[in-house]
């Protein structure tokens, strides 16, 4: 086979639709040291999402990221190889996955998502498709958090061309990386994805499949605090959820109705609180009798067969005087 011969590439713009372009060389794998560097492409922006939150404005939004990234990868990146300070750098929350807020980093439109990468090679176009996120139920499992079982992976692997946002511990930091990006752009540096890494993150490669077989046995002692702590956080929210139903159980609402859970009631409700709750009702319902027109006109319906009924009882009452029932003799009007 004739040996590789690289070409000549254009020249790779410093920014594209507003986001800076950090060109990351890949280093040669093992299997393949005879043939030359790839090259993969950062795109990096403000973050600038259509509900902002309180970090978004010392937060810098990462497109199209190395699948084999991690937060260790990243904080080389900006101090080591970019020259920003050592410890100017809060979190990294990637694409798919939960923080403390249960918030995820989906596709809303606000160029945010997976769709971002397709958006920016198109000209600035960002995609219009919505992307749901996957959101728990709320109060569902928030209290057992820290109680899952024993991971099996030593390291989470991205999908290919993902998003990340990175927080900053304040805005200059966050401007501080971009103005290196585009220094080290202008000065033809160049950046070499992963270096200085070594031994601070677990391997890849059969080596990480070698450890996923270890880790799917964990140590007994450390699966029964795991099982007993998350059976201690079910039977707790558990208990909670009991007491509040029969917290509902013994108090009437607003309308003086009790509400009906599963279980039955320990005690019978209070029966002045539910004619209390009842009066309030009524007084806070006066003089709203005939707000509606509908309301006058069945109220004038109801004096009229009111007036009907009567009329007809007073008929009946003149008829069987007439016939003498009850009175001992026929009635003769004068």
């Amino acid at each position: 086979m004739a040996p590789y011969t690289p070409t000549t590439s254009p020249a790779i713009p410093l920014t594209v639709s507003d986001y800076h372009i950090l060109p990351l060389s890949l280093p040669s794998l093992p299997a393949l040291k005879s043939q030359p560097q790839a090259t993969h492409y950062l795109y990096l922006h403000p973050h600038a999402p259509k509900i902002p939150s309180p970090n978004t404005s010392r937060s810098l939004f990462l497109v199209n990221v190395p699948f084999d990234a991690t937060e260790t990868h990243l904080k080389t990146l900006f101090s080591t190889q970019l020259g920003l300070p050592a410890g100017r750098m809060e979190r990294v929350r990637f694409e798919g996955q939960k923080n403390k807020d249960r918030e995820t980093i989906a596709d809303n439109g606000d160029g945010s998502g997976e769709g971002a990468l397709k958006g920016i090679l198109k000209g600035g176009k960002k995609s219009k498709k919505r992307k749901r996120a996957a959101f728990e139920k709320e109060g569902e499992l928030e209290d057992m958090e820290g109680t899952v079982l024993p991971g099996t992976w030593d390291r989470e692997v991205l999908i290919a061309g993902g998003t990340a946002v990175v927080v900053f511990v304040d805005r200059v930091s966050m401007e501080a990386v971009v103005k290196a990006v585009r220094r080290a752009r202008k000065g033809g540096e160049r950046v070499v994805w992963g270096e200085g890494v070594e031994g601070k993150v677990p391997s890849l490669g059969s080596q990480r499949y070698l450890s996923h077989h270890q880790l799917r046995y964990p140590d007994k002692t450390v699966l029964l605090a795991s099982v007993n702590a998350y059976m201690t956080a079910y039977a707790s929210r558990e208990s909670a959820k009991s007491r509040k139903l029969k917290a509902l159980r013994q108090q009437p609402d607003e309308d003086g109705f009790i509400t009906v859970t599963k279980g039955g009631r320990n005690k019978p409700a209070r029966e002045e609180e539910a004619r209390e709750k009842l009066e309030k009702q009524k007084e806070r319902q006066k003089g709203l009798e005939n707000f509606y027109r509908f309301q006058g006109r069945e109220k004038r319906k109801e004096r009229e067969r009111e007036l009907v009924r009567r009329f007809e009882e007073d008929k009946e009452k003149v008829r069987r005087m007439r016939e003498g029932r009850g009175g001992g003799r026929a009635f003769k009007p004068e």
